[in-house]
């Protein structure tokens, strides 16, 4: 029998096409056609409720600590109750329905009623109500929202943000309904009796009707509403069904915790366990401290067949493996794939996670990748095939293409294709300025063949061509690689690292401490940090890649400041503008003292 990566019955064999166009660009198409796929999301639910009815399908911790389980069938039938519930509401047409808080049993079935009888959704951050008493923010977006009905689970945590932004809509709470002025329960719309409107709305769906607003990170500017219909939805996970051949045969069992606010989150490990009739365990844990423990327990209880998370999360995971091989033994016993996205993983992280696999099983470990954003709702390409070190985000999908523009030093990726969103909601201008002439999605991000001679042994992520900068001395900088170098070079002393150099002499970084950086006294971090940057001058790459001085953080990342965004990677941009000081005593240290701290 062939080994899992060997078997094409198990992964799609890594194929593209390569397309040459005039002035050095290039396209790669997958060879593969893709796949019929489903008309809207509420297809899938029907599907297994019929199919599998008491197959478990989402799980959450109770009040009492333990897991609270909804079958197929019973999602089902609440979903169609408060689809009910939605109708009888006579909600203006239209308008969506927005929920505020985090990842919760009731949150999904909400989602899911609203996209049943044809209701576009839109979960916000709930960031901008929790982690701040200045609410301008979540105001703000709600009033271009335009909600009809507006969810939160906890009157008492979010009622004061919505009652703010002084909103004409229908406001529940699964918890406090009675403190807010006229709201509603979330459990008396569970209770309607379904009728065949229901199944008329349902009917009535077209794959090109909205099925959801997200908003976009605001990682380059102000948040922009991306429209994702039910057609980019069900196509893209198509995609995703054609490249993991095995989840035909393998219903997924993922714990996962990244936010329905953003679309790793939502539409990618949502829908792909929706899709295939999988078991989505809901984590109230987070890559932070204090929370991370709560995913290691809920891990313990849980092991899971596909595990996905963002470089930070593993690189804060990764101590209670190496420490606890009962723990690792668990967390791997059943585990097909470990994916990460949202951000590059650092090699050592990468190397660190096989060598805990390797000690407690026998078959290697599936370390893997996907690429794209919001607006493709969301994966472009996957690796979908064994990898030997980070860095590779995979080929195109079938259904996409993957255009390679010149731009400076690097080449900039643009992609077309059925899952690539048609607009931002009511912004004309934005979304005219972010297709190209040909329909091209211009994403922002660059890429590179891995082998220009071999170009099935895929692409690899080459940063954001609006991040990198150029030094006085006109060279470029590339700041995504860096980056990596730099928090490598640091392991596992550094959460994160940002670049800085813009119109200087020299590069210098900005080094946000880990947690395994707290047992050290400030002389030998000091220390660590100057033999890193000899390293990294030992190693070469010119001074565009040769940091000269570097500045430890005593603050962490401020996520309510915009520096680091709820898929828990590192924003940039926030940071030099929030911390500009820093960087500017950062260059004033004397050649003598290259290496200080906050």
């Amino acid at each position: 029998m062939p080994a899992f990566f060997d078997d094409p019955a198990q992964l799609a064999p890594p194929r593209t096409v390569r397309l040459q166009l005039d002035g050095g660009a290039f396209v790669l198409r997958s060879p593969e056609p893709l796949k019929p796929y489903a008309r809207c999301i509420g297809e899938w639910l029907e599907h297994w409720a019929a199919a599998t009815p008491d197959a478990p399908f989402l799980a959450e911790r109770d009040a009492a600590g333990a897991w609270r389980t909804l079958s197929y069938a019973q999602v089902r039938r609440t979903v169609g109750s408060l689809a009910q519930s939605l109708l009888g509401l006579n909600l203006p047409p239209g308008r969506p329905v927005v929920v505020l808080s985090d990842n919760a049993v009731d949150h999904a079935l909400l989602l899911l009623a609203a996209m049943h009888v044809g209701r576009p959704v839109c979960t916000v951050s709930s960031a901008y109500c929790r982690l701040t008493k200045d609410y301008s923010k979540i105001q703000g977006i709600l009033n271009t929202l335009g909600p009809a009905l507006v969810y939160a689970s906890d009157a008492a945590v979010y009622g004061a943000a919505l009652a703010s932004a002084a909103l004409n809509a229908v406001a529940v709470f699964s918890r406090g309904a009675e403190r807010h002025p006229g709201a509603l329960a979330f459990d008396t719309l569970t209770r309607t009796a379904e009728s065949g409107a229901v199944r008329q709305a349902f009917e009535a769906i077209q794959p090109d009707d909205h099925a959801k607003y997200l908003l976009t990170s605001g990682s380059t500017g102000h948040p922009k509403v991306v429209i994702n219909t039910h057609r980019m939805l069900c196509a893209n996970q198509q995609m995703i069904a054609q490249a993991w051949r095995f989840l035909e045969r393998e219903k997924p069992v993922v714990l996962d915790w990244l936010p329905w606010s953003h679309t790793f989150g939502a539409n990618h490990n949502f829908n792909l366990v929706l899709r295939h009739g999988g078991t989505l365990y809901i984590d109230e844990g987070r890559p932070a401290p204090g929370l991370v423990e709560k995913t290691v327990a809920n891990l313990r209880d849980v092991p899971p067949t596909l595990y996905f998370n963002v470089p930070r999360g593993f690189d804060m995971l990764l101590p209670f493996l190496e420490q606890d091989e009962a723990f690792a033994r668990r967390f791997f016993e059943r585990l097909r794939m470990v994916f990460y996205a949202g951000a590059a993983l650092a090699p050592s992280s990468w190397q660190r996670l096989e060598a805990v696999a390797r000690r407690v099983r026998d078959e290697p470990v599936w370390l893997t990748t996907s690429w794209g954003s919001t607006e493709t709702s969301p994966a472009i390409t996957s690796a979908h095939w064994r990898l030997e070190r980070a860095g590779c985000i995979g080929l195109p999908l079938p259904g996409m293409e993957l255009k390679f523009v010149p731009s400076g030093e690097k080449l900039e990726m643009r992609v077309r294709g059925v899952s690539v969103f048609p607009g931002y909601r009511n912004a004309p201008a934005q979304t005219t300025a972010a297709f190209d002439e040909e329909g091209y999605y211009r994403i922002g991000d660059a890429g590179r063949l891995v082998d220009p001679e071999r170009p099935e042994r895929g692409v690899a992520f080459d940063g954001r061509v609006a991040e990198d900068f150029k030094l006085s001395s006109g060279t470029w900088v590339s700041v995504g690689t860096l980056r990596l170098r730099v928090v490598s070079a640091l392991a596992p002393l550094v959460q994160d690292a940002v670049i800085t150099g813009h119109d200087r002499a020299e590069v210098g970084v900005l080094l946000f401490p880990s947690p395994a950086a707290k047992g050290l006294a400030p002389e030998e971090l000091d220390a660590r940090a100057r033999d890193a940057l000899a390293d990294l001058r030992a190693d070469g790459g010119g001074s565009s890649q040769t940091p000269t001085r570097a500045r430890w953080l005593g603050e962490p990342p401020n996520p309510d400041a915009g520096e680091i965004t709820d898929k828990g990677y590192i924003n940039q941009a926030a940071v030099l503008k929030r911390r500009a000081a820093e960087v500017e005593l950062l260059y004033q240290a004397p050649p003598e003292a290259r290496v200080g701290r906050a």
